[in-house]
């Protein structure tokens, strides 16, 4: 908006520029073409009515001729011809009705080089008598229009820039205070993401109301879609709950309970899931002290196998994700991280715009890449050793999802499997 500004007020003042130097040019010449005017009437005088010449009367008026370096006249009559004996090289232009020399004849414009090759501007008066046709020429330097011009323009060069710098500025603050609206509602749609806020503030500028009750209104509607969803889950979970449990005592001592324990492991997330608020307020989970005793924890339940856990950069962010969330996603990550790890893992927190980056990696065999996809698919194992049950990398990645967020899978520097996860950062003040 700016630079469109910026651009149309440029071209304004460039059009102005070149109009006004027009008219300049116009004003200058025509007083110079009343002077030329002038001197042919002057020396019209000296034409008899047959055509014939008065020297007498031309030397009389020949002083008044004289009106500076470069000016110059000539008389070409039927037997004779006089003038300034450098006279230039001239065109003549189209005829135009005289104003002066008693109404007669007709004057033209003319233009032409003199003998140093300097531009000249002149007028041609032709009367018409019975002795022939008497032609008139008066001319002057073309500078004498020009100088003028372009010392008028210097500074009418340096005024245009100025008003186009205060045109500048102006159109920058009138930006900045007409988009100040949008900054605030833009602030606000933050703030109701990041959790800080319910809603954004309907009191705004005429223009932007209506924009503001969408937003509203939409944050009204997710928030009951998800409360309903929330209540489907927690509906299903709980009808699937029982019968879950009593198929786990009938097949308490068959092979195929283990099945039915990962069916049991699923209905119970869940239903912790939906117990969770299902109020737009997000809450808030400080990155440092969780990661802390995420990394404790895990590195306990790995401590046999001496794998090192170690944090990178995690200081004092903050998520828009809940305590019991984060646990189970990072938590699942790091997990799964530590279980392929030959000797460590590493984790990197770095902030990516409103966004906080995750980086788990370890330096185990890791995923093949055609492999990635699949391995975050609910139930998936690609490798059936160990006491997983093929969750951990999807419950990672539908909580990632549902706060905003995504998880990526990609070879680490160390050989093994990098996991990125992304989370929205919160601003809101915690205590």
């Amino acid at each position: 908006m700016l630079a469109l500004s910026a651009t149309a007020t440029l071209v304004a003042l460039l059009l102005a520029g070149v109009i006004v130097a027009g008219i300049l040019g116009r004003v200058v010449t025509q007083g110079i073409d009343r002077r030329l005017d002038a001197q042919l009437a002057l020396i019209a005088t000296a034409v008899g009515k047959d055509g014939t010449l008065d020297r007498t009367r031309l030397r009389q008026v020949q002083g008044a001729l004289d009106a500076g370096p470069g000016w110059r006249w000539r008389v070409e009559a039927p037997a004779l011809e006089l003038g300034s004996e450098d006279f230039p090289q001239i065109e003549a232009g189209r005829p135009e009705h005289l104003t002066g020399a008693g109404g007669r004849g007709h004057v033209r414009p003319i233009e032409g080089l003199s003998r140093d090759g300097d531009a000249v501007h002149g007028r041609a008066l032709r009367l018409e008598t019975p002795g022939g046709a008497v032609t008139i020429f008066a001319t002057a330097p073309r500078d004498i229009i020009e100088r003028p011009v372009r010392d008028a323009l210097l500074p009418l060069l340096g005024m245009l820039a100025t008003i186009g710098a205060l045109l500048g500025l102006a159109a920058l603050s009138q930006i900045r205070l007409g988009l100040r609206p949008v900054r605030r509602l833009r602030d606000g749609v933050a703030a109701v993401r990041d959790g800080s806020i319910e809603r954004v503030d309907e009191a705004q500028p005429e223009e932007l109301r209506p924009l503001a009750e969408e937003l509203n209104a939409l944050v009204r509607d997710n928030a009951a879609a998800l409360a309903s969803a929330r209540a489907s889950a927690a509906n299903l979970a709980h009808a699937l709950k029982t019968p879950v449990a009593t198929l786990a005592l009938d097949l308490r001592d068959d092979p195929r309970a283990a099945q039915v324990e990962r069916i049991d492991t699923t209905i119970r997330h869940h239903l912790s899931r939906a117990r969770l608020d299902s109020s737009s307020i997000r809450a808030v989970t400080r990155v440092a002290p969780a990661l802390e005793a995420l990394v404790h924890t895990i590195s306990q339940l790995h401590a046999s196998r001496n794998i090192t856990v170690e944090v990178d950069s995690a200081r004092d962010y903050a998520v828009a994700i809940g305590p019991s969330d984060f646990d189970e996603l990072l938590g699942n990550l790091i997990d799964n991280a530590a279980r392929y790890a030959r000797t460590g893992v590493a984790i990197e927190v770095q902030p990516d715009g409103r966004m906080l980056r995750f980086e788990v990696s370890d330096d185990g065999p890791g995923i093949p890449a055609a492999e990635r996809d699949r391995a975050t698919a609910p139930g998936v194992r690609l490798d059936e050793r160990g006491d997983g049950h093929g969750f951990g990398l999807a419950i990672a990645r539908e909580l990632a999802a549902l706060h905003g967020g995504a998880l990526k899978l990609e070879e680490a520097a160390q050989g093994g499997l990098a996991a990125t996860v992304t989370l929205p950062m919160s601003k809101r003040t915690m205590p």
